[in-house]
Parts: C-alpha cells; sequence; structure tokens
C-alpha cells in the first residue's frame, strides 16, 4: 500500500517538473484518475477483506460457544461450519491481494504511457529546433551568391561585395579578406 502511494506521488511530482503542451496534462490527469481509482478499489477490497474476517471470527466463535454447550453432533456441524468461515475468510483476502496486484500493474501501465507522452513532447520540440535551424541558415533577404564555404558555412557575396556567412544565431558574420 506505502508503494503504491509513494508510486502515485512520484509520478504527480515529476509531471510538475515539466512544462509541457496539453498532451501531457491529459496524460497526468488520466494517470491521476487511474492511480485514485486504483487506490480506492484495492482500499475497498481492503475493507471487504477486513469485514469477512470479522464475521468468520464471530462465526467460528459461535460455533465454539455452540459446541461447548450442545452434544458431540452439533460440534462436528459447529467445526464445519468454522472451516467454512476461515476459508470464506482467505478467499476475501486472497481477492483483496489480487486487486491490490492489479491496481499496481494500472498504476504501472500509467506511468509507462506517462513517459511515452513525455517523450513524444519532448521529440516534438526536438524536431522544432531542428527545424528552426535549418530555416535560419536560408536567411539572406537579398538574393546574394554563394561563393565559396568557411567553417562549414555558406559564404554570401552581396551587392556591394561583403562576404559573410550566417551563423547559428541567423545573423551575418562578415569575414575579411
Amino acid at each position: 500500500m506505502k508503494k503504491l502511494l509513494l508510486l502515485c506521488l512520484m509520478v504527480v511530482l515529476s509531471t510538475n517538473f515539466y512544462a509541457q503542451e496539453t498532451a501531457t496534462k491529459a496524460a497526468k490527469s488520466k494517470t491521476e484518475a487511474t492511480a485514485k481509482k486504483a487506490k480506492s478499489d484495492a482500499d475497498k477490497a481492503k475493507a471487504d477483506a477486513k469485514k469477512e474476517a470479522a464475521k468468520s471470527k464471530k462465526a467460528a466463535k459461535d460455533a465454539t460457544d455452540a459446541s461447548a454447550a450442545s452434544a458431540t453432533a452439533t460440534k462436528k456441524a459447529a467445526d464445519k461450519e468454522a472451516a467454512k468461515a476461515k476459508s470464506d475468510a482467505t478467499k476475501a483476502s486472497k481477492k483483496a491481494t489480487s486487486a491490490a496486484e492489479g491496481a499496481k500493474a494500472d498504476a504501472k501501465k500509467a506511468e509507462t504511457k506517462a513517459t511515452v507522452a513525455k517523450k513524444d513532447a519532448t521529440a516534438t520540440k526536438k524536431t522544432a529546433t531542428k527545424t528552426l535551424k535549418e530555416t535560419t541558415e536560408k536567411a539572406p533577404k537579398v538574393a546574394d551568391k554563394v561563393t565559396g564555404e568557411y567553417n562549414g558555412k555558406k559564404v554570401y557575396t552581396g551587392p556591394k561585395g561583403g562576404k559573410y556567412y550566417i551563423n547559428k544565431n541567423g545573423n551575418k558574420t562578415y569575414i575579411q579578406d
């Protein structure tokens, strides 16, 4: 239970550090909703298991009390009822455990989806940056002639004979002869 709560808290806090687009916010809200649902399902399952255990203990106690007062035949019936109550409690406990494991699996799936959404957002951001760099290199507004290469950049010659290249910021950097 503590691990599930810690995992949910970690997912919520890790998504707060990245100011992404609405796709990330949607993934975050889905993750939180799934985690809350899983938590509530696990809590319900635990509560049901506790109720079943209390019922079985009470039935066993009643059976024990009844067996002490009655004859040997009544004691056998009470033992059967106590065994049945005990098996019911065991089944309820197993159900609660499986529900908790299902909730953990749902939380892992939600975390995986959130991670994928983060990677997609990062890839989109990188693609946008690459596109920006490519478009700034084609920056000359005047149709200047390409006359060579300088440090891996194209060298342009302007209308008055000045030679320059476009730097990484998209600005003209003039070259002296």
